[in-house]
């Protein structure tokens, strides 16, 4: 999820004469969806306390549309540019050159607010290519993140890891875990948790460059709760110091991810506190989100609830109030950020988003009339009266499936519309949309890589389609069509 706190520069802008120049903290959660929350109605899976009063000062979006998984989801946030744009559709799906060349070819946050004079930092997961945050074209001054045992072995001197690992190649994200800071290993302890060291090293952050009077982008991805290996300090679902083997059982495991998620939110209060001791609230901005939806049940599904994410934007200046129907996506982000901050894009540049600005500060009560979600081959677009999820001719669905939602949200009380001569006419809305969002088909190119091959097979599998096309067992809240699909 993420949270943007955020001080403001608006040179050339309408809102230069409504803010200061701005701070930017922008953190985004790990695998976890909107019900998880407390303020967003679902009862059942703990409480959030601080992260419902960011809410309840700020707007909160009842619908925001990210990838259905994690890189391309955050190189859409970093680039404000969807996946048909960069070429970034799943973790194994990247086309051309965009593993290497992502920031050379598209433009990253980071760096844009760090040309308009920011002081930069990141702490927490990256994973969104193989540039590093610190490179130039990503643009973070400095970094505290968690690393594998390759990243590791790379830095001078190839310092040997004395922590925990989750299996084989990957260190623990938890306890005694495994973490870089600005090109130097930690040396982490059994009761190190990693959670702590992220939050700490943002507030320190924060406190420097706020006595020395520089404006901060500090962008804090977190690496929870992501379906956790480990409960949180706070709970006895933690088990023992370095044990990362999996929950005993679903309950025991609902348990832990609770637990995790709240004491996220804990650690989120910590943060809020520091920013008010050190006296820039009201210059402030926070943007609360995640990257997809919650592990087995959303996350790499096509379906709206895998795209599906927690948006909550709060600070100084902001006018919109509540929940809100507007919609929004992970596109938007960079261009609100870049507006904020006065920052440009360069010559030729584009975002596939749209600044948030004009919405927040109350110069319009609308803000897009669709968004788009999309994972793997499959596509989604959104309207505030209907949605269409699957649309995946490479798995048998070339017409997805189209829904009437009225009012309705977080998948309840849906229509199943397909074909319906009623709705035809804003189907066809959807249709032209989708012309200029084409989606991989057999004919692509990367399916005769090699890596595409391997995904390819892997994918097409009987219980992945099943598991890509529909929603968990748990979570069936509307007609999925499943008859003649």
């Amino acid at each position: 999820m993420l949270f943007v706190y955020t001080f403001l520069i608006f040179a050339d802008c309408t809102y230069s004469q409504k803010l200061k120049q701005p701070n930017i903290l922008l953190i985004m959660l790990d695998d976890v969806s909107p019900e998880q929350f407390s303020c967003y109605g679902v009862d059942g899976w703990g409480n959030t306390p601080n992260v419902d009063k960011l809410a309840s000062n700020g707007v909160m979006f009842k619908t925001c549309y990210a990838s259905a998984m994690c890189a391309p989801s955050r190189v859409e946030i970093m680039t404000g540019e969807y996946g048909v744009s960069t070429g970034v559709l799943q973790n194994g799906i990247w086309i051309g050159d965009s593993r290497d060349n992502v920031y050379k070819n598209h433009q990253a946050f980071g760096k844009l607010l760090k040309d308009a004079g920011y002081a930069t930092a990141i702490a927490g997961k990256w994973h969104a290519g193989n540039s590093k945050p610190y490179d130039e074209e990503v643009g973070f001054d400095e970094y505290c993140l968690w690393e594998g045992l390759k990243e590791i072995k790379d830095l001078p001197g190839s310092p040997k890891f004395k922590g925990q690992l989750e299996d084989e190649k990957t260190t623990s994200r938890y306890w005694h875990p495994g973490i870089i800071k600005n090109h130097k290993l930690l040396e982490t302890k059994p009761n190190d948790y990693g959670p702590d060291i992220f939050a700490d090293f943002i507030m320190d952050f924060m406190e420097r460059k706020t006595k020395e009077g520089k404006p901060f982008l500090a962008y804090w991805p977190s690496v929870a709760p992501h379906g956790t290996r480990t409960g949180a300090p706070t709970t006895p679902h933690r088990g023992e110091v370095g044990d990362l083997g999996p929950a005993k059982n679903s309950e025991d495991g609902r348990l832990r991810f609770i637990a995790l998620n709240e004491y996220i939110d804990f650690l989120m209060g910590k943060v809020m506190t520091k920013i008010k001791y050190l006296g820039i609230e009201k210059n402030t901005i926070v943007i609360f989100t995640s990257d997809n939806g919650t592990a087995v049940t959303a996350k790499t599904r096509g379906v709206e609830r895998g795209s599906h994410v927690v948006n909550i934007i709060s600070g100084g200046g902001i006018k919109q109030r509540g929940a809100t129907d507007e919609l929004t996506d992970f596109s938007d982000i960079a261009p609100t950020l870049v507006d904020l901050a006065g920052a440009k894009l360069s010559e030729g540049k584009k975002f596939d988003g749209k600044s948030l600005v004009p919405f927040l500060f109350g110069e319009t009560d609308a803000h897009r009339e669709w968004i788009h979600g999309y994972i793997s081959t499959s596509q989604l677009i959104r309207t505030k009266d209907y949605m269409l999820e699957v649309v995946n001719p490479l798995l048998g669905m070339p017409k997805g499936r189209f829904y009437y939602t009225g009012d309705n949200r977080n998948q309840r009380g849906y229509e199943f519309v397909n074909d319906n001569p009623k709705h035809a006419k804003e189907r066809k809305k959807f249709d032209e949309i989708l012309k200029n969002l084409p989606a991989l088909t057999i004919d692509h190119p990367f399916w005769k890589t090699k890596k595409g091959k391997k995904f390819y097979k892997q994918y097409t599998k009987p219980k992945t389609v099943e598991k890509h096309l529909y929603n968990h067992k748990d979570y069936k809240f509307y007609d999925e069509g499943l008859k003649g699909k």
